[in-house]
């Protein structure tokens, strides 16, 4: 049985530890403030814009390489997004699990199969299991900029374009709530279009010209799509996070609650014993 000494450094520990926790948490919480604004923000203009190209897109038959679907595709490439850092409960994990089970089911189906990591968790995921990423983007936390995600869009549309790659998909944490992140995996090019359920009339004008608008439309849309999922990936990394330190300041609540508990026990035997010792050695010098 561990001493009053060892209980009292233990008991000592855990509670720095739950200071750090609840301090983290509280981080996370206004972190997770700004990013559940922006995301809510960046979600009507998203969809909006898909519309658009659904009503400009009637006009062109499907023609736009970018919503041309490949009937057999050969080459693929995953996005995956995860956080830079840890202690953020299941947020990585499930997002690792299954993009690594797609991965492997995807290169018994197609001849190139890659993997672009946003988040250093991903990189060193798969680095671990033989899988050399095409490049891996970190710090987007600090970095998340609408800029960043034009860069990004760019690159990802050329070797599109180019035929590097035939599909592109992008796995991310979709941001519910505080307490729900879903795991989505989306084809992000060809652009799926969907139906407006508008039709564009005979006496409509394009200036320059549809296939020029819808051209820019796209890789607008493009972009903005892969912004948007970064901040979902990043909200649902906050709210993981701020989850994970409030389980984590309960559970040591709780353990130096029970080693506290222990310590007592431990002074109230030794204090009985030395009562008792002392009781035997006054009825020893009676008789």
């Amino acid at each position: 049985m561990a001493n009053t000494k060892d209980l009292r450094s233990r008991i000592a520990s855990v509670k720095n530890t739950q200071q750090t926790t609840r301090a983290m948490k509280m981080v996370s919480a206004a972190k997770l403030r700004r990013a559940q604004h922006a995301i809510v923000n960046a979600r009507p203009y998203a969809h909006k814009l898909r519309s658009v190209i659904s009503l400009v897109a009637t006009t062109q038959a499907g023609q736009h390489p970018f919503l041309m679907k490949h009937e057999n595709p050969q080459s693929i490439l995953f996005v995956v997004l995860t956080s830079d850092r840890g202690l953020c409960g299941s947020f990585n994990s499930s997002v690792l699990r299954f993009a690594d089970k797609y991965v492997k089911e995807a290169k018994t189906k197609y001849a190139k199969v890659d993997v672009f990591c946003l988040g250093r968790r991903a990189g060193d995921f798969f680095k671990k299991r033989g899988v050399e990423p095409v490049e891996v983007v970190t710090n987007l936390v600090k970095d998340i900029e609408y800029s960043l995600a034009l860069n990004l869009s760019d690159r990802l549309l050329r070797w599109y374009t180019e035929g590097e790659y035939q599909e592109i998909r992008i796995v991310y944490n979709e941001f519910k709530s505080a307490l729900s992140q879903i795991v989505m995996n989306e084809t992000i090019l060809p652009v799926q279009s969907e139906d407006s359920g508008e039709e564009v009339g005979a006496d409509v004008l394009f200036e320059p010209g549809p296939e020029l608008i819808l051209d820019q439309l796209l890789r607008k849309h493009f972009a903005i799509q892969i912004y948007r999922c970064m901040q979902e990936s990043i909200a649902s990394e906050h709210g993981a996070r701020m989850n994970a330190m409030e389980s984590a300041t309960k559970n040591a609540g709780e353990m130096i609650k029970n080693l506290s508990l222990t310590l007592n026990k431990i002074r109230q035997a030794a204090i009985t014993t030395e009562l008792i010792e002392i009781t035997s050695g006054a009825e020893a010098l009676n008789s």
